[in-house]
């Protein structure tokens, strides 16, 4: 078997998934969430195909990817942990949460530890008002943090 360069190989697993989305109505989204679950990110190399097939500008495509958090234009950890940073939860000590998880795992915001194990993110509201203060790991919410449930998610994350 013969390989094909990185971004050909993009370019043209890109290609399908753009061809199998571009008749609905409004493909751009959709398009991006098929990519991003193809490669864990939208390549760079993406981009144009996407433009191209679409009839829009590469800078209206990238615009796009980085208007939205939930894009990302590198490959996220094994694990994805989210920290509201919303009004309430800042309320109940997010602020405090957030520094110790960074403190945990060495690493900030928009970033992935070095063994690729999580990568480290804010967001604004996952609807769990109520139980402040709130992350997401993975897909599942989890609320009311304390320490004990910031050992046990970096346990997770670790192991």
């Amino acid at each position: 078997m013969i390989m094909q360069p990185a971004s050909t190989e993009i370019a043209s697993r890109t290609a399908a998934i753009v061809q199998e989305l571009k008749g609905l109505e409004g493909p751009l989204l959709p398009i991006l969430h098929g990519i991003q679950e193809e490669f864990g990110h939208v390549p760079h190399d993406a981009l144009p195909v996407i433009a191209e097939a679409l009839n829009i500008s590469r800078a209206e495509v990238h615009g796009v990817v980085t208007f939205y958090h939930d894009y990302r234009s590198e490959p996220a950890g094994r694990h994805v942990l989210k920290v509201c940073q919303a009004e309430a939860c800042q309320s109940m000590g997010s602020d405090v949460i957030a520094a110790k998880l960074k403190q945990l795992l060495g690493i900030g915001f928009h970033e992935t530890a070095r063994d690729g194990s999580v990568t480290l993110e804010p967001v604004y509201c996952l609807g769990l008002c109520a139980c402040a203060p709130s992350a997401m790991l993975d897909g599942a919410v989890i609320g009311r943090l304390d320490d004990e449930k910031l050992d046990e998610i970096v346990a997770e994350v670790r192991s």
